[in-house]
C-alpha cells in the first residue's frame, strides 16, 4: 500500500466513525452545559487535524493498525434488547452497585445501585445537574487529546460516561462494577468512565470490556480517575473482548498527597489492544502499584505502554508486567518512568517479565527510566524466554505428561498477577479462564 492509498483509507474509516456524531440513538444526551460543547468542540478540531498513527510513530513502532484501516464500523443502529439472563455469567457476586452499557449505551435496567448514600454513582446525563462542578472540574481535564487521536475521537463523541463520586473520608465495603458489553459486530462505541475519590476515601472498582458475540467491533474508551490526599482505589481493569475487535483505550490517574493506587490490568481478547496508562504524582507521598498480564494467541496483538510520572518528592511505584504469547500472537509493553527535577527519595521498580509458547510469538519490551533528581532509587528490568526445561522435567518426574506440566508451569505464571485482584469471586473467574486458554494454546 503506497502513503497515498494509505491516507484514502484512513481517511475514510475516520469519516465512517466521525459520521456517528450526528447519529446517537438510544443514547441518553444530557444537557449541554457550555464548557462541555467547547471541550467536544476542542476535541472534533484536533481529531480533524490529527492522523491515525503508524509504526513511523516511536509510540506506535511495533503497532501495525493496517487491519483496522481495512474495516468499516458504524454508530449503535438499533439497541439490542438484552435481558439479565443473558449477562448472568458476568455478575460478579461482591458488587452491589454495577453501571451496565451496551454497545456503547446505558442500560439502566440491567444496572443496580446500591443504597449507599457515601457513593454518588450514575451517568453523565442523571448527575450533571447535581455535580456539575465536580464533573467539570476533572472530565477531559486529564485525559489529554492535543495530540491523541483515539482520546480526541472518544471526547469528540462524549455525550454520556459512567460517573462515580466518592465524598471524603468514605469508604465502600463493596466493589463497584462498571461493565461495558459489545452485542452487535460492525458498532464503533466510546465508553467514558470517571471517578472521583476525595480526600480520605477509599473505593475499588473494576472496569469490564466483554463480548457476547464473536465478530469485529471497534471499543475506544477513556477513564479518568482523581485521587485526593489520603485516597485508596483499586481499579481492576478486564479486557476480554471478542478475537476480532478492535479495543483502544486510554486511563490517566492524578495522584494527590500520600494517595494510594492499585491497578490490575487484564488483557485477553482483540484482534488489536492498546492499553495507554498514564499516571501523575501531583503531590507528595503518593503510591502506586501497577500490575499486567496479557494473555494472547492466534495472531493476536497487545500493546501496553504505562508511563509514571513523580512530579513530586517521597513517591513509591511499584510495576510488574507480564505477557503469555502463544500462537503467532505478538505482545508489545513500554514502560516509561519519569523522575522530575525535585521529586527527591523518589523509590520505583518496573519488572517486565515475557513468557513465549511457540517458535512465531512475539514480545517487543522496552521498560524505561528518566531521572532528573539525585537522591533516588530506581531499577527496572525485563525478561523474554520460554519454559524452564527443568521445571518441567521436574513435574514430569513426579508423574505429569509433559503437556500437562507445561500447562500448569504456564497458569502460575499468569497467576501470579491473577492473585493480585482483592475480589475473590472475580479472581476465581479469571483463573479458570486462564486455566482453559493456557490449556488450549497452539
Amino acid at each position: 500500500m503506497n502513503s497515498r492509498t494509505a491516507l484514502v483509507t484512513e481517511r475514510g474509516v475516520l469519516d465512517g466513525l466521525l459520521a456517528g456524531l450526528t447519529q446517537t440513538p438510544g443514547r441518553a444526551v444530557p444537557t449541554q452545559s457550555q464548557w462541555l460543547k467547547t471541550l467536544r468542540a476542542q476535541a472534533l478540531e484536533r481529531v480533524g487535524a490529527l492522523r491515525l498513527p503508524s509504526k513511523h510513530d516511536e509510540a506506535w513502532r511495533f503497532t501495525s493498525l493496517a487491519a483496522f484501516t481495512q474495516q468499516s464500523f458504524h454508530p449503535l443502529g438499533t439497541p439490542s434488547a438484552l435481558q439479565p439472563d443473558d449477562m448472568e455469567h458476568l455478575h460478579i457476586e461482591e458488587a452491589t452497585t454495577r453501571l451496565v452499557f451496551v454497545d456503547g449505551v446505558h442500560a439502566p435496567q440491567l444496572s443496580s445501585v446500591c443504597s449507599d448514600a457515601s457513593l454518588v454513582v450514575g451517568t453523565l446525563a442523571s448527575r450533571m445537574a447535581t455535580q456539575a462542578s465536580s464533573i467539570a472540574q476533572h472530565l477531559g481535564q486529564h485525559a489529554v487529546f492535543q495530540d491523541a487521536l483515539f482520546a480526541a475521537l472518544n471526547t469528540a463523541f462524549l455525550t454520556d460516561a459512567a460517573v462515580l463520586v466518592m465524598p471524603c473520608d468514605t469508604a465502600l465495603a463493596t466493589p463497584v462494577h462498571v461493565l461495558f458489553i459489545s452485542t452487535q459486530p460492525e458498532v464503533a462505541s466510546h465508553p467514558r468512565l470517571l471517578l472521583v475519590a476525595g480526600a480520605g476515601s477509599k473505593v475499588t472498582l473494576i472496569e469490564d470490556y466483554v463480548a457476547l458475540h464473536p465478530g469485529a467491533y471497534f471499543t475506544n474508551s477513556v477513564a479518568e480517575l482523581a485521587l485526593g490526599a489520603n485516597a485508596q482505589v483499586a481499579h481492576i481493569r478486564i479486557q476480554r473482548e471478542s478475537r476480532q475487535a478492535f479495543h483502544m483505550a486510554s486511563c490517566a490517574v492524578s495522584l494527590g498527597a500520600a494517595s494510594r493506587y492499585h491497578s490490575v490490568s487484564i488483557a485477553q481478547g482483540g484482534q488489536i489492544s492498546r492499553l495507554d496508562l498514564k499516571l501523575l504524582q501531583t503531590a507528595d507521598v503518593a503510591e502506586c502499584t501497577l500490575d499486567g498480564l496479557a494473555l494472547i494467541g492466534g495472531e493476536q496483538l497487545a500493546d501496553t505502554h504505562t508511563f509514571v510520572d513523580h512530579a513530586k518528592p517521597h513517591g513509591v511505584s511499584r510495576q510488574l508486567h507480564k505477557c503469555i504469547v502463544g500462537g503467532a500472537a505478538h505482545a508489545v509493553f513500554n514502560g516509561k518512568v519519569m523522575v522530575r527535577p525535585g521529586a527527591q527519595k523518589t523509590v520505583s521498580t518496573q519488572s517486565s517479565r515475557n513468557l513465549l509458547l511457540s517458535g512465531q510469538a512475539l514480545v517487543d519490551t522496552q521498560p524505561q527510566l528518566e531521572i532528573f533528581a539525585d537522591d533516588v532509587k530506581c531499577t527496572h528490568g525485563a525478561t523474554v524466554g520460554q519454559l524452564d526445561s527443568e521445571e518441567v522435567f521436574y513435574l514430569q518426574s513426579r508423574g505429569l505428561p509433559e503437556a500437562v506440566a507445561r500447562n500448569l508451569l504456564t497458569y502460575a505464571f499468569g497467576a501470579e498477577v491473577i492473585n493480585r485482584i482483592p475480589v475473590a469471586s472475580l479472581r476465581r473467574q479469571l483463573e479458570q479462564t486462564v486455566l482453559q486458554q493456557t490449556t488450549g494454546q497452539p
